[in-house]
């Protein structure tokens, strides 16, 4: 909008050869406004040439993403599978650890039920020898005067 509409029309007049001082705004005005309406026109014109050119993007730079993308893939495709192995190694790992515990286990029990048959089996040979004597200790040199006429 215009000064001298905003003014209401209404002119002053200036104490210099009579011309009204809004007429020199309006002309001022008029100017600027053409300027402005001369530089918002180049700037679309610049825009919409920007625009409408037809634009390429590097082949370097696409290849560069493509090489990019590819390989955040593949590390990513190694991070998982590097983890699901290392989780199946570690369950084969205990469970080779359990099996091994069960073994010691089981060796030290047959061998702790071995030393108890062989101390049973050592305990009957001593009371068997005990029991299977053929004559009294107390008679023991006369039974061997007896082996001694036996031979003879």
């Amino acid at each position: 909008m215009r000064f001298e509409k905003k003014a209401g029309g209404a002119s002053e007049v200036s104490g210099v050869g009579g011309v009204s001082k809004f007429t020199d705004e309006a002309a001022l005005g008029v100017e600027v406004d053409e300027a402005i309406r001369d530089f918002r026109l180049s700037v679309h014109a610049w825009s919409e040439a920007a625009y409408s050119r037809p634009r390429t993007a590097p082949a370097a730079a696409v290849r560069r993403h493509l090489w990019r993308l590819a390989s955040a893939w593949a590390l990513g495709c190694v991070l998982v599978i590097g983890g699901v192995s290392t989780g199946g190694v570690y369950e084969h790992h205990q469970r080779e650890v359990r099996i091994a515990a069960a073994r010691a286990a089981e060796q030290q029990r047959q061998a702790a039920q071995e030393r108890a048959r062989q101390e049973e089996e050592d305990l009957l040979a001593k009371v068997d020898s005990d029991v299977s004597r053929e004559v009294p200790s107390a008679m023991e040199p006369l039974a061997q005067l007896m082996a001694g006429d036996e031979t003879q």
